[in-house]
Parts: structure tokens; C-alpha cells; sequence
């Protein structure tokens, strides 16, 4: 059985227990599909993440990548851990500020913002706009213009550093769809556009490596070239960075077979790197900025289902199919993403088979573990797939017209519906009758 279940997680009953309440009784109460975050653990991930800078007595910020899982209470949690966030979309942005969240903490990212969302952010004195192509540039600028205002940007660098990690998670090599090259010189050139508009504060400079990444190099790697680019700007134009940015993508466990290091030692080799390379450099330390996402809520997060039928194949495999599947996390058809998945009851049992664990849409392809190790089951069993929290609901769809799941936060024995479940009602109520 999974390493990542041990004995503090049951409870007296025999059964798995997260954030202090028992699965089963989660799965009564709020029903199944049902996606369960722990609390706790985000809030002791965000405490670890500021731990390092604030040992070391480095200025910081942690920016949580709200795209791996946001809603009005997600926003509301990393607000009273005093965290920052990052928004990819008009959407995230809107749900943040409708949760509260201080917009002097929010850095809008994304590729192709549009011009009503980079007014939106303008016009909410969003903290920062992070820029990432030329064209977002000239819509900015023409925005500044006509509102006649001014705000803080950086520029997000692709440094040229392929992390190892899925090919559609790598996001720092040069042939990207992010951010300005560094090797071409598109990186220099839109530094010359941004320090010479007076309504564009640049604030410092961004990269982003990729996602799920295992080893420190990358990392070191990317914080040495930002600093080197750091050093070559202010040697040439003057410019001094107050802020290096190195993004997220710290790997998490998923199974046993990963075996990545603490999070947070990700960021200690940030941090050495940073003053290393600014001391030789004979720069002022700016604030170190990191966005992690998934490290924040991927082992936060818990997808209840409950079993229903089953089919034997003699001589070939069993497939045991719950009452979700690829529409509340589809990234193991996406990434081939590997999970892992104990029944409730009963999470430290022996297995005495294994079989494909498989969703109800109408895919082949709607498998969610396969080979999974399990006891004997029954139609009605709780069974939990570990490590959901991050990109799973974020990515969720109503594919087959089936509901979206309720999100409940667990904390100290007690369970919050933050986000109810879909009723048939909301699939059709956008829909307009044919005339």
C-alpha cells in the first residue's frame, strides 16, 4: 500500500481521515464525486515556503499559481496565510477580487491577455502585470494612455532551459509560447520598449521553467541567468532590478515511485543562488518571488468516488468504474499522470488484485489508475484517489453533460462546503430554447 497512508490517517473506525473527519462520513454528508482539500496541509506548505526566506533574511514573496486550483475560499485561505497570488485569465482575476483578495497582491500572467482583462487589472490597481509578448506591450501601453495612469510590470524571460518534465509542461525552453527569448535578443529589445515608457515601472524580471520538476540544476540554472541578466542591464542602461521571479513547478509525490525532494529545498537553492550570484556581481539583493501551485495543494487535495459495476476480462484485466473519471481530472489522459488510491473503509488493507480503476464517460480512453492495488471491493465502496489538489478540478468540464463536483475544505475535524456540486439545472442554463 501507498507509503504517503500510514497509521496517524486512520481514525478508530478503520477508516481514512483527512483534516481531522472521517472519508466515509465526508462521502454521506456531501455525496461522491466529491473533491476534499486539507487545510492544514496548504497552510503548513505556505508557512515552509516563507520559513526559508525569512530564516535566510531575504525580502520574499510567495505567489500562489491560483491555476492550479482556485475558487472564492482558495483566494480567502492564501489571503490569511498573508500569500500572494498569480491569475492567468479574466475569470481568476474577478474571483479573486470577489473573494477580497488585496489587488496590490496579484500578479496577472498569461500570453494573450485581452484588452478588457488588462483593463480590468488596470483599473483594479492589480500589483503587477506581468508581460509576455510584444503586442501585450502596445495594448498596455495604449490602455496607460488613455486612462491615463501608470502601473508596475516585469517582463517574463524564457531563459532557454528545458526542465525534465512532460514536453507540454516545459515552459522556460526557447522554443516556447512564453514569454520574450533570451538567446534571439527579444528579451533585450522589449526591456528598451518598457525602461523607456514613464507609465511602465518595471519592477524586475520573470522565468518559468516548467512543471512537476525533480532536480535543483534547473532551478540554480534559472536564477543564475536572471541575475546575469539582471547585472548586463544595469551595467549597460543604469537599471536595477528589484525583483527576480523564478516561478514555480516544484515536484510533489504521487505515487511511490516519485521521490522528489521538499519543496521548499527547492527554494533554499534559490535563494543560495541569488546571493551568490548578486554578491559577485556587485548587485543590490533584490526580493526573491517563487509561484508555486501545485506544491501548495497537489497533496492537499482528495477525490472521493464511490465503486459501481465492474467488468472481468479472463486472462487480461478487471476494471472496477466509479462515479467520475476524466471529467473532475483528466490529466491522466492528458500527461499520462500517475495516482495512487486507497478504499476509505479500509486504506491499509491488503491488496488481492489489481485492476484498472475507470470513470463512467464514454471514452476508452477514461482511465484514472492503472494497475491499481486493491482489497476486495463491492459496488457502494468509498474509495479515494490521493494527491488530487492540483489541475484537477481547475481543468474539470461536464463532458457527457454530467455535473461538476462539490469541493468541501477540511480543517480540525471540521468540514465547509466551498463549492457546491452541480446540479442538471446549471448544465442547461446558458442554453436558449430554438425559435
Amino acid at each position: 500500500m501507498t507509503k504517503q497512508i500510514t497509521k496517524q490517517n486512520i481514525n478508530e473506525a478503520g477508516h481514512l481521515e483527512i483534516g481531522g473527519c472521517d472519508a466515509i462520513d465526508l462521502a454521506n454528508q456531501f455525496g461522491t464525486p466529491l473533491v476534499v482539500y486539507d487545510n492544514g496541509k496548504i497552510r503548513s506548505q505556505f508557512r515552509k515556503f516563507k520559513a526559508v526566506f525569512e530564516q535566510s533574511n531575504t525580502d520574499y514573496a510567495v505567489c500562489y499559481a491560483s491555476k492550479a486550483f482556485a475558487n472564492t475560499a482558495m483566494y480567502q485561505l492564501v489571503n490569511q496565510e498573508q500569500g500572494h497570488i498569480d491569475v492567468v485569465s479574466g475569470g481568476e482575476l474577478a474571483t479573486a477580487l470577489h473573494a477580497g483578495f488585496p489587488a496590490s497582491r496579484i500578479s496577472f500572467h498569461g500570453n494573450n491577455k485581452s484588452k478588457d482583462e488588462l483593463r480590468m487589472a488596470l483599473e483594479n490597481h492589480v500589483g503587477v502585470i506581468m508581460l509576455d509578448n510584444f503586442h501585450e506591450i502596445n495594448l498596455l501601453n495604449q490602455l496607460l494612455t488613455d486612462i491615463n495612469t501608470n502601473c508596475d510590470v516585469m517582463l517574463r524571460i524564457t531563459p532557454g532551459i528545458s526542465a525534465h518534465t512532460h514536453e507540454f509542461i516545459q515552459t522556460g525552453q526557447t522554443d516556447s509560447k512564453f514569454g520574450f527569448d533570451l538567446e534571439s535578443g527579444e528579451a533585450k529589445k522589449a526591456f528598451e520598449i518598457v525602461h523607456a515608457n514613464k507609465s511602465m515601472h518595471l519592477l524586475g524580471i520573470h522565468a518559468h521553467i516548467g512543471s512537476q520538476v525533480f532536480e535543483l540544476k534547473g532551478f540554480e540554472m534559472a536564477a543564475s541567468k536572471l541575475v546575469d541578466l539582471a547585472a548586463e542591464w544595469k551595467q549597460e542602461y543604469g537599471y536595477e532590478a528589484q525583483v527576480i521571479n523564478v516561478g514555480g513547478g516544484f515536484g510533489i509525490q504521487y505515487t511511490d515511485a516519485d521521490d522528489p525532494l521538499k519543496p521548499e529545498a527547492f527554494v533554499q537553492k534559490i535563494v543560495e543562488t541569488v546571493k551568490d550570484r548578486t554578491k559577485a556581481e556587485g548587485l543590490k539583493m533584490p526580493a526573491i518571488w517563487i509561484e508555486p501551485g501545485r506544491s501548495i495543494v497537489g497533496n492537499a487535495g482528495y477525490n472521493l468516488y464511490r465503486i459501481g459495476s465492474r467488468k472481468d476480462v479472463p486472462g487480461i484485466k478487471s476494471y472496477v468504474s466509479v462515479d467520475g473519471g476524466m471529467g473532475d481530472n483528466i490529466r491522466p489522459m492528458l500527461y499520462d499522470a500517475k495516482y495512487e488510491a486507497v478504499m476509505a473503509d479500509h486504506p491499509l488493507r491488503s491488496a488481492i488484485e489489481n485492476v484498472h480503476l475507470v470513470g463512467k464517460y464514454c471514452e476508452s480512453g477514461d482511465v484514472l489508475i492503472k494497475d491499481q492495488p486493491l482489497p476486495s471491493t463491492k459496488p457502494g465502496d468509498v474509495i479515494v484517489m490521493l494527491d488530487t489538489g492540483a489541475y484537477g478540478y481547475s481543468m474539470a468540464s461536464n463532458y457527457n453533460l454530467n455535473p461538476k463536483p462539490a469541493i468541501v475544505f477540511v480543517e480540525n475535524g471540521k468540514a465547509q462546503l466551498v463549492t457546491r456540486r452541480q446540479n442538471y439545472t446549471d448544465l442547461y442554463a446558458l442554453d436558449n430554447q430554438l425559435k
